[in-house]
């Protein structure tokens, strides 16, 4: 009986180091199972591969990928697993390069001595929002030109009713039922562009007539989002117009698009600079509004300046009633005379 015991208790650690050996193994492949996914949403980030209804707007959440990336990567130093570790770190470097910068800003000028224009963008989600609380931002800012998207006809006549026409007495309206329609309120006189009219939504297109014979065009942008019709939105967005020459270009709204998606950079690459990238907010997040999650978790919504004009200021905003939140920026017009 003895002999028997002395056997059976000398087999226990060999089993606790095959337990360990297969859990270790175990480690091995699930860490793995979380790397190739991020790296292969690196690739894709890098290489603007995405394309289609489905993973075009996976690539909203990058940030979050990033993050991701950097806790694996703790994660795979933790089990030892150099290799997996080596790529996480690799994923996680090239995500926070590509992501950060909207945190950190650039390129903003000083308002002081320059004349300025003021853009408040607001997506009232299909006439949903409170036309008082949207009236309470344009007393708060004094813009020049609020962009409005997803206006309604309703919307349209109880912002008529809060007082929009005393404080911005020009405007383009065209209000569409089921979140179509699209407006500008400008405190200047404003004239009207010729634009494509084949698009899902109406994207009113103007020109700005601003004091000391300056003017600039501007559009109220918001297309499908990708989701709902990836070639829509892809169209929608090569079809702005490419600044730096003539009367400056700004474009205003909710873009369903981030700095993530190659369709949007490539569209900024043409000659603009987003507010929020070039203030340090480029970050803070637009959709959804407060009554949908409480801290939002993307930015699709950006006003986007032609780099002749300068960015002095940007921010974003609760809109009572919306899913998305309203956004503001301080555009620095050229001296006269300058380029």
């Amino acid at each position: 009986m003895q002999l028997a015991s002395t056997t059976e208790s000398s087999k226990i650690p060999a089993l606790a180091t095959k337990a360990m050996e297969s859990a270790g193994a175990r480690r091995h492949w699930l860490i793995w199972a979380a790397v190739i996914p991020l790296a292969l949403w690196a690739l894709v980030r890098a290489f603007g591969l995405e394309s289609g209804d489905q993973l075009t707007p996976l690539m909203w959440f990058t940030p979050y990928a990033a993050v991701a990336a950097l806790l694996v990567t703790g994660i795979a130093v933790a089990w030892r697993n150099w290799a997996a570790a080596a790529v996480a770190a690799i994923v996680a470097a090239y995500l926070a390069a590509a992501v950060l910068p909207r945190a950190i800003g650039s390129e903003t000028v000083a308002a002081a001595g320059h004349e300025t224009f003021t853009v408040l963008s607001a997506n009232v989600y299909l006439g949903t929002a409170d036309p008082s609380a949207l009236i309470a931002l344009v007393d708060r800012y004094q813009p020049d030109l609020l962009s409005v998207q997803e206006l309604t006809p309703s919307f349209a006549k109880d912002l008529r009713r809060a007082g929009i026409s005393r404080r911005l007495p020009h405007s383009i309206v065209m209000a569409q039922p089921r979140g179509r329609g699209g407006g500008l309120y400008t405190r200047f006189p404003v004239t009207p562009l010729r634009h494509q009219t084949h698009f899902l939504v109406q994207m009113p297109r103007a020109i700005v007539a601003l004091p000391n014979d300056r003017r600039l065009r501007v559009v109220d942008v918001h297309p499908f989002p990708p989701n709902m019709g990836y070639d829509n939105w892809r169209e929608v967005l090569e079809s702005m117009p490419a600044p730096g020459v003539g009367i400056p270009w700004v474009l205003a709204g909710d873009f369903n698009g981030t700095f993530d998606q190659a369709e949007f950079r490539d569209l900024v690459d043409r000659g603009y600079r987003d507010a929020g990238d070039a203030t340090g907010k480029g970050l803070e997040p637009t959709w959804p509004g407060p009554d949908e999650f409480p801290w939002g978790l993307m930015t699709i919504d950006h006003v986007l300046a032609d780099q002749r004009l300068g960015v002095a200021e940007y921010g974003v905003d609760d809109l009572a009633g919306s899913d998305h939140r309203a956004i503001h920026a301080q555009l620095v017009l050229p001296n006269p005379g300058e380029p």
